[in-house]
């Protein structure tokens, strides 16, 4: 169980610096924030926000199954 909980950890840091990148890349890419933009960035948020979810629960697994 603690491989799932180090499995599922790695997962939600990943995914929270793949939409760190993708936005510096679209913004860095146009030049602007436009609507094309602004959309990315709302479905990225989205994504940070489960890989913050899937990091917690991955510390709770943890945490439990290491008693």
């Amino acid at each position: 169980m603690e491989f799932i909980g180090q499995t599922i950890q790695v997962i939600g840091e990943v995914m929270i610096g793949i939409t760190a990148i993708m936005v510096h890349r679209r913004v860095w890419k146009e030049h602007k924030i436009n609507p094309l933009v602004y959309k990315e960035m709302q479905r990225e948020q989205i994504i940070g926000i489960l890989g913050i979810i899937l990091l917690v629960a991955g510390y709770i697994i943890q945490i439990i199954f290491n008693k």
